[in-house]
């Protein structure tokens, strides 16, 4: 290999190496209204470690995160899209379904407190918080549930993500205070301001005011939208965008995304689709 194009590779090139990737997915967006259950939190998974080849190219996905649900009553707030290296996917997260509950890395919250929270996958998140009933002037009025993250199903508050990786968020500048993946905060009726799990997660909203979209590249959770008993019922937040970062020991043997150097590994990180050079 000619040395000008090892310079244009930023590499030092010898055999095959082993490399394994933080891979995280895109946040479901916040449903709305008094249905503004919280957004599940994007799957967050670390993939085996795989030996790859000198000079070969591996494509890297980093999923987007869902749309918020417009104002009222709807309930068509977006899933996450999956994140994937190199024969590992993590799932996004799953949104608000009227009376059903989808699965993604981890489930969204709930508007009834039975039943219709969403699932998480085992391995990359937790299930959604259910709604619940509280009494409001002698009326029943309903808190919807907060998405699950990584670290802990949701709640009425959206659930914590991981900092698990929390040496890869310090040496690539990345996550949320060290996390990943927190699910958004549930909104309903009557709420003020469900926060958003650790990991990027969206708080929820009131009648006025949306619910806040989940954090970028860190696979947060929307936070949903409330009604605060007056006609206007705002809506949920977007979810957050997903991340790749790949890591190995040594120096910089490989080319793609942002590099970094830090406690004896290289870091290769990915805010958007992208292909590593080995």
């Amino acid at each position: 290999m000619s040395g000008m194009l090892q310079m244009l590779l930023g590499a030092d090139v010898g055999g095959p190496y082993a490399v394994t990737a933080l891979i995280v997915a895109g946040g479901a967006g916040g449903a709305a209204g008094i249905r503004g259950a919280g957004g599940g939190a994007g799957g967050v998974q670390e993939s085996a470690s795989a030996v790859v080849t000198p000079l070969t190219q591996y494509t890297v996905t980093v999923g987007s995160g869902g749309s918020g649900a417009s104002s009222g009553p709807s309930n068509n707030a977006g899933a996450g899209s999956n994140s994937s290296f190199n024969g590992t996917t993590s799932t996004g997260g799953s949104a608000y379904i009227w009376n059903n509950s989808a699965q993604g890395g981890s489930g969204h919250g709930g508007y009834n407190n039975t039943g219709d929270a969403g699932t998480g996958i085992s391995g990359q998140g937790n299930n959604g918080g259910p709604g619940r009933d509280t009494i409001i002037n002698s009326s029943f009025v309903k808190d919807c549930g907060g998405g699950g993250g990584k670290g802990a199903a949701g709640s009425t508050t959206g659930g914590a993500g991981s900092n698990s990786w929390s040496a890869w968020a310090t040496a690539t500048s990345s996550g949320a205070s060290g996390y990943y993946g927190g699910g958004g905060g549930g909104g309903g009726e009557y709420v003020s301001y469900n926060a958003g799990g650790a990991g990027g997660g969206g708080a929820s909203g009131d009648g006025s005011v949306g619910g806040s979209a989940g954090t970028a590249n860190t696979g947060g959770g929307g936070g949903g939208g409330a009604w605060d008993g007056n006609m206007s019922q705002s809506g949920g937040g977007a979810g957050g965008s997903g991340i790749v970062i790949i890591r190995y020991a040594g120096g910089q043997k490989g080319s793609g995304g942002t590099v970094a150097s830090s406690g004896g590994y290289t870091y290769h990180k990915f805010t958007s689709s992208g292909t590593f050079t080995a």
